[in-house]
């Protein structure tokens, strides 16, 4: 057997075993829309929610909601990312910043930041604002609690050999310190996006955007739309299975994995 065939089998195992999980949850699902005694109307079967998905795709609606609702992570998670890993790198170059920052972090940090979405609501009322702005909030600490964690995790054998070879300032930031904390700042970065992307879905059914994903299942539920429910519900999943495999583990192949810190 070529080398070739060998590595399209790997490929083919690797894809079944994505796969299997998904096809016992389906078919599940359909035997438990057909046989379970539950009203159709609550349980739809997979077809009439694979027509609802193409029927919403086909009229722009789930177009839109997925455009709104992308939109307000983009733009929450850009902020977190920002002052995310800014405040962690910040934090673990500088201890008095860390012994300022890490009491006040930690004693937020577990709070759900869903628990936020009423201050935000009187604070900015309505609309777009508060859910952008919450969902900053709420991925900002994961994501400095890693990047804190990666900077402070750097070998100091690292830096006392970089600078023995004469690299100071900002050359050893950039060649050493940031090279050395990115698998932490990544994992950071995922876990911020899982929970921009948790809370954002939440936030649209409570502060009254006029599109989005949140919203467009908080409506469905007026009408008993379980099939509309179902349909959006997959674009939501997609959509985060998407972000990791095309964003975050080419990011990993390019980095990290290339410079032999982690294993494919």
């Amino acid at each position: 057997m070529s080398k070739h065939q060998v590595n399209l089998l790997k490929r083919l195992g690797a894809a079944a075993t994505i796969a299997v999980p998904f096809i016992l949850v389906l078919g599940g699902w359909q035997l438990l829309a057909i046989y379970g005694g539950f009203n159709a109307k609550l349980v739809p079967n997979l077809r009439v929610v694979a027509a609802t998905f193409l029927r919403l795709s086909e009229n722009g609606i789930l177009i839109a909601a997925t455009e709104a609702t992308l939109s307000r992570l983009l733009m929450g998670f850009s902020l977190a990312a920002l002052f995310g890993v800014a405040i962690g790198i910040l934090m673990g170059r500088r201890q008095w910043v860390e012994e300022m920052l890490l009491p006040l972090i930690s004693f937020i940090y577990p709070i759900p930041g869903i628990a936020y979405a009423p201050l935000f609501i009187l604070w900015f009322g309505l609309g777009n604002t508060p859910a952008i702005l919450l969902v900053a909030v709420a991925s900002t600490f994961p994501v400095i609690i890693n990047a804190w964690k990666g900077v402070t995790a750097v070998k100091p054998i690292w830096i006392k050999s970089a600078e023995s070879m004469g690299a100071r300032g900002l050359c050893l930031f950039w060649k050493i310190i940031i090279p050395g904390a990115l698998p932490y700042i990544l994992t950071g970065l995922r876990l911020g996006l899982a929970t921009a992307w948790r809370i954002l879905v939440a936030v649209e059914m409570l502060t009254s955007v006029k599109h989005g994903l949140g919203w467009l299942i908080f409506g469905s539920q007026a009408f008993l739309d379980t099939d509309v429910m179902l349909a959006t519900i997959v674009v939501i999943g997609l959509i985060g299975f998407t972000l990791e495999k095309l964003v975050f583990e080419t990011i990993e192949r390019m980095t990290v994995v290339r410079w032999g810190m982690l294993t494919a």
